[in-house]
């Protein structure tokens, strides 16, 4: 059986599969717009995957009752569709990843293409969590959008074939630094895109009364203490990650730090979200401030591991494409 054949129609099913979703969840938030004003609905806070609460009570107060309780069910209709295809486009590129590792006979790692999927998997999955553990089904969007680019640039771009892993990478730090820093670009994203909402939100709240979608969303300030989370517990993770690295690198090259390209920018990824958690601690940044530095750390992460890899040369060139 070939393995990476079937790995790669995972990852490029997927790649529709996370497309349907993210035209179910645009729907979803195009018919909101046509929604009575509402007030945001406490009780999405605390909502699961099955709840109803928070689409249905939008728009109820409205002139047109009626239609808008025609909309808000359409509303919940298209949410429950995106909801549904982004868990299969997970399962997808969940089976895509581990095809691939049966393929290669090692843990799916080893180069751009499987860091970039293994990476999306759990951004998906902690998007998710999320959903059943707050309600955070409106979060689809960008999650699925996220999900769409990144396993569509994997198929297309990153695409590379099976190969033996170069000597430098057999160490049991592989897997370590691999993991970690994986598990790290999940939660950087989920938390990029919580600070985002955030900036969305508390323009919003200054102007007045929430309209449409937003409605759905919790406060500005919930959002930003849902962002600070996800970088809270992945800051130490990243520390660990550049650690295991420089670990890595003793054993594979021979030194601890070489100021390697991608090194370098590890470092920068780290002292911007330094910068962030510093940020969130002081009164003067907190807020606006602290989310925009948030979604540069992400642009920082995500430069780390691609923009390193094609424009730069160096001792992690094999990472590339």
């Amino acid at each position: 059986m070939d393995f990476e054949y079937y790995s790669s129609l995972a990852i490029v099913s997927a790649v529709v599969v996370y497309l349907l979703a993210l035209l179910a969840h645009a729907a979803e938030w195009a018919t909101a717009r046509r929604l009575a004003p509402a007030q945001p609905v406490r009780e999405l806070v605390g909502a699961t995957v099955g709840s109803t609460a928070g689409p249905e009570s939008l728009g109820r107060s409205g002139t047109d009752g009626g239609g808008d309780e025609v909309r808000s069910e359409r509303v919940e209709t298209f949410g429950r569709v995106g909801l549904g295809l982004t868990v299969i486009g997970l399962g997808l590129s969940l089976a895509g990843t581990v095809l691939r590792g049966v393929a290669a006979g090692r843990a799916p790692w080893a180069n751009m293409y499987e860091f970039t999927i293994s990476a999306m998997v759990l951004a998906v999955a902690a998007y998710l969590i999320m959903v059943k553990v707050v309600g955070a089904r409106w979060l689809g969007l960008p999650v699925t959008l996220l999900a769409t680019i990144g396993n569509g640039l994997a198929a297309t771009v990153f695409y590379v074939g099976v190969a033996p892993m170069v000597p430098a990478l057999h160490s049991v730090w592989f897997l370590i630094h691999i993991v970690a820093a994986a598990v790290c670009g999940a939660a950087f994203n989920i938390g990029a895109l919580l600070s985002i909402f955030y900036l969305i939100k508390h323009r919003v709240e200054a102007k007045g009364t929430v309209t449409g979608y937003l409605a759905k969303l919790p406060s500005a300030q919930r959002l930003d203490l849902y962002a600070y989370r996800f970088h809270a517990f992945a800051f130490p993770l990243w520390t660990f990650a550049v650690a295991a690295g420089a670990v890595w690198a003793e054993y594979a090259w021979g030194r601890y730090w070489g100021w390697d390209p991608k090194e370098t920018w590890a470092l920068v990824t780290w002292v911007i979200y330094a910068c962030y958690l510093h940020a969130r601690s002081t009164a003067g940044w907190r807020g606006v401030k602290a989310a925009v530095i948030a979604i540069i750390g992400l642009v920082s992460f995500w430069f780390n591991f691609i923009g390193v890899n094609l424009l730069f040369s160096g001792l992690h060139s094999y990472a590339g494409v």
